[in-house]
């Protein structure tokens, strides 16, 4: 019995240590004689050209179930709101964070941009609007917003433990 704890002690190091490796950051940069480095420290001030690359998991996205990163990156949600909107909107990001999904939301009202992307997408300035990849559901509907975040294949619920979805960027 004796001789199996320091077997086991060394499989806990190795495992611990693989997993910080497994999750840890990777920086690219050019130096001052223009060679590249990759290096897990993050590099000197002079440093040209640095991008950082998360390796592993622990990122946000490694904590949805796998269909609902399927679905995020083919079918990416924009909940369209306004400051008016009141508890249709709430009722709207509701269901988006039971069923966990990620989303952006943007404001027409406050941005130009946002504005004409909701004007080209269904050609008027209405809220609620839902866009599920190229898929719009004007106003709030609880079956047709689930039968669309249905067929981009986002997961019905969330996973035990799951966080509730966040919007991952704010449009301006």
């Amino acid at each position: 019995m004796k001789s199996r704890i320091p077997v086991l002690l060394c499989l806990a190091t190795t495992l611990a240590a693989s997993v910080a490796l497994a999750q840890s950051t990777v920086y690219r940069w050019v130096d001052k004689d223009g060679k590249v480095q990759f290096t897990d420290t993050p590099p000197p001030s002079d440093a040209k050209g640095v991008t950082e690359r998360r390796m592993g998991g622990g990122g946000t996205d490694d904590q949805l179930p796998f269909a609902t990163q399927i679905a995020a990156r083919r079918h990416p949600v924009v909940l369209y709101t306004s400051e008016d909107c009141g508890d249709i909107c709430a009722q709207g990001r509701a269901l988006l964070g039971k069923r966990g999904i990620p989303f952006t939301e943007k404001n027409p009202q406050r941005n130009p941009e946002d504005a004409e992307a909701l004007k080209a997408a269904i050609g008027a300035l209405e809220v609620p609007v839902l866009m599920v990849g190229s898929n719009s559901v004007k106003g709030f509907g609880e079956d047709s917003w689930q039968s669309a975040l249905d067929q981009a294949g986002y997961s019905r619920t969330r996973l035990p433990g799951q966080a509730a979805a966040q919007k991952p960027a704010e449009g301006k």
